[in-house]
């Protein structure tokens, strides 16, 4: 049913990607699909890396942790933005686009009232990507 499978990853907040990289390997395994960690980082400094190269390195890292521990080989597909408050989303769609996904699995946090006046990330690919969005809380 689905050949490639795209997980968003936070670096910042791995603890919280638990219960969708659960579900996302287990529909891997189900499916023989490809699984791709896709995570977006600016080009200047941030909480996670120094630079860009820095970040993709976590990335890969975290997706070889990952792939050791499942047994399900993990793709990281690193992607860089100038403003992550502006195009995280479509930086997000993009990579979805370039892996060939037909599937995303992203966590969500419960919604609050921010929520009520800004969208949240994955409330905007599940109403504007044109592959199925699975969101697990």
């Amino acid at each position: 049913m689905f050949k490639t499978i795209v997980v968003p990853v936070d670096l910042l907040h791995k603890e919280a990607l638990s219960k969708a990289l659960t579900v996302a390997r287990d529909l891997a395994r189900t499916y023989s699909a490809k699984l791709y960690l896709v995570g977006v980082t600016t080009e200047t400094p941030s909480a996670v890396a120094h630079t860009p190269q820095e970040y993709e390195a976590k990335l890969r890292g975290f997706a070889e942790e990952l792939s050791d521990e499942t047994g399900i080989t993990m793709h990281p597909y690193p992607a860089t933005s100038h403003d992550l408050k502006i195009d995280l989303e479509s930086r997000l769609m993009t990579a979805c686009d370039d892996v060939g996904a037909d599937l995303v699995v992203m966590a969500s946090h419960v919604p609050g009232m921010a929520e009520y006046v800004f969208s949240s990330n994955a409330g905007y690919l599940a109403s504007h990507a044109k592959i199925s969005v699975f969101v697990v809380r």
